[in-house]
């Protein structure tokens, strides 16, 4: 099984032409922004990316169009997970692994309907491992349609398997996850935050990066957390304090205040999407944007001196 490289793995938004198909040159230009934000790699067909509301080709042809576009130097992972009957589920996840990503990553709400045992999850995530052909597979505790949090007994069994290399964990919970990290120690499942308040002190305790939302509007200080954590304590206690405030925005209307930041970062596309009405993102709001990408500034030349 192939590593899973540690640090920065944005959770990739989808942008939509006018008439609201994927716009494929938008696509291209963010996995550009991503490479110049130095993160790691893209998590891409994900819930940012709205895969709720992509149909299944679509789905695939945006997972084909990222793993052939994104540098070689940059990992892919892909979900997609979305089907209801597990043979729909097993054939949709061997066609984005044929097609080339690096980790095929399970939702965890789809091992098992609301209110089942941990009994039953397992039992269908041994069916999907049975069924799909691939040398690594990733967890995503997705919040939607419900959320489902893998605990550390059953963590540790999917580390075990030895099939399992990523888990994007959505706890919030610093007790939670060092308890998580205590189950997977030794083996080669590493533990990607999804929550920027707590994400310093869970790379202390053995997180091996972030993958969340807030990679989408400054991922390159991200990238210097994760990289910079241990040598520069003070600095990183300092940005911590900044992104974890800043990560508040991400209860604006997102994913269209993203695209707007996107927008003043240099990286054009519409603000159309299919989850959020775009006329959300009000005057105001977008003038909490624009002074949110300022201070975004700030920040990059007291680390990056531009």
């Amino acid at each position: 099984m192939k590593e899973i490289a540690s640090g920065v793995w944005p959770v990739m938004i989808t942008p939509f032409t006018a008439d609201n198909k994927v716009d494929y040159d938008a696509v291209l230009r963010i996995i550009q922004w991503y490479e110049r934000m130095n993160v790691t790699g893209i998590f891409a067909v994900c819930q940012s990316s709205e895969m709720f509301f992509l149909d299944k080709e679509e789905r695939l042809e945006l997972a084909r169009f990222v793993i052939r576009n994104t540098p070689k130097h940059m990992g892919v992972i892909a979900s997609g997970h979305v089907a209801e009957k597990m043979e729909d589920q097993v054939r949709e996840a061997q066609a984005i692994i044929d097609a080339g990503a690096e980790s095929y990553v399970f939702i965890s709400n789809q091992f098992a309907k609301e209110g089942e045992s941990e009994d039953i999850a397992k039992k269908n995530i041994e069916y999907l491992l049975d069924h799909v052909e691939a040398d690594s597979f990733g967890v995503y505790e997705c919040p939607a349609p419900y959320k489902r949090l893998l605990s550390p007994e059953l963590l540790r069994w999917c580390a075990q398997t030895g099939k399992f290399a990523f888990l994007k964990d959505t706890c919030c919970d610093l007790k939670q996850l060092k308890a998580k990290c205590e189950a997977v120690k030794g083996t080669a499942l590493k533990i990607f935050n999804a929550n920027a308040a707590t994400l310093l002190e869970s790379l202390k305790m053995g997180c091996a990066g972030y993958s969340g939302v807030m990679a989408n509007f400054h991922g390159d200080l991200y990238a210097w957390m994760c990289s910079n954590y241990h040598k520069e304590p003070e600095r990183a206690k300092e940005l911590m304090d900044f992104l974890g405030a800043a990560s508040m925005v991400e209860c604006q209307v997102y994913p269209v205040n993203c695209k707007y930041h996107m927008q003043l970062e240099g990286v054009d596309m519409s603000l159309v999407t299919r989850s959020k009405d775009a006329s959300l993102l009000t005057e105001s709001k977008r003038m909490e944007i624009e002074q949110f990408h300022a201070i975004t500034q700030v920040y990059r030349n007291r680390f990056f001196g531009v």
